[in-house]
């Protein structure tokens, strides 16, 4: 019998209503793309899914105003937004990636398109990047202009669905606490139409993080900002033990124990 892996919020801690929540919203958007057979491998479930496509979203994300002004990305390290850092990388584009699960002490890449050991395509990808990128603390992170997020479902108004591991989340905090984010960054996302909800279709929690651009093979979606820009913040009262013992460079940062 195949065993049912463990959801990714299965160490989170919150509001439990939400997190079921989230997680049926997820089960949800994963069976849509497999009935709809739009994933590639190894699937749709369990993961920021590989959808067909990827590669139209990232063109028409590339021809929009704001990939044209943007010299310097923050780019997630899953499957579907490579293309997006290949092309980052074609244009010249510094590209800044995280290293998968925040593992190390210096946890992005960094992508110099004049210091590549091989091409863009091959240098964008997780093996790749080992060889054409150096790894950068978060002290050494420079602003950036624009961040490209994956996501399992994205709601019209802004509102965010990972995995549920609480990652990106934790990447964004970090990054706006090294100054790499601010309030004129852009974040956008590049789904498929399958992956896009209603707004309001969403429940979201505080550490969320918005998108403002949300890029299919067949649209551009700008999301407004209402109110004030608020920099992400790490929640510590919302991570583990366990958690926090496996990012290494959350220890030093950990507030002391009450």
């Amino acid at each position: 019998m195949a065993r049912t892996p463990k959801r990714h919020d299965h160490d989170a801690v919150g509001d439990r209503d939400l997190l079921d929540r989230k997680a049926a919203l997820r089960s949800r958007t994963w069976d849509a793309l497999a009935a709809a057979k739009v994933t590639r491998f190894p699937g749709a479930h369990h993961r920021i899914s590989n959808f067909v496509g990827a590669e139209a979203a990232a063109e028409r994300l590339r021809g929009t105003d704001e990939w044209q002004t943007a010299a310097t990305l923050k780019a997630n390290p899953d499957s579907p937004q490579w293309p997006v850092r290949q092309r980052a990388l074609e244009d010249g584009k510094l590209v800044y990636m995280a290293v998968p699960r925040l593992a190390g002490e210096d946890p992005f890449f960094l992508l110099d398109p004049d210091h590549l050991a091989d091409t863009p395509r091959r240098a964008s990808s997780i093996k790749g990047a080992s060889a054409s990128a150096r790894t950068v603390a978060v002290t050494e992170l420079e602003p950036v202009d624009l961040v490209v997020t994956g996501c399992v479902a994205v709601a019209e108004d802004g509102t965010r669905l990972g995995k549920g591991g609480g990652f990106s989340d934790l990447e964004f905090a970090l990054a706006c606490e090294a100054g790499m984010i601010g309030p004129g960054t852009l974040v956008a996302t590049t789904v498929h139409e399958l992956q896009v909800l209603p707004a309001g279709g969403i429940p979201r929690a505080d550490h969320d993080v918005r998108v403002d651009l949300i890029v299919t093979p067949e649209r551009v979606l700008r999301v407004p900002r209402t109110g004030d820009w608020r920099a992400g913040r790490i929640h510590w009262e919302q991570l583990t033990p366990d958690k926090v013992a496996a990012i290494p460079l959350l220890a030093p940062l950990a507030p002391p124990a009450p």
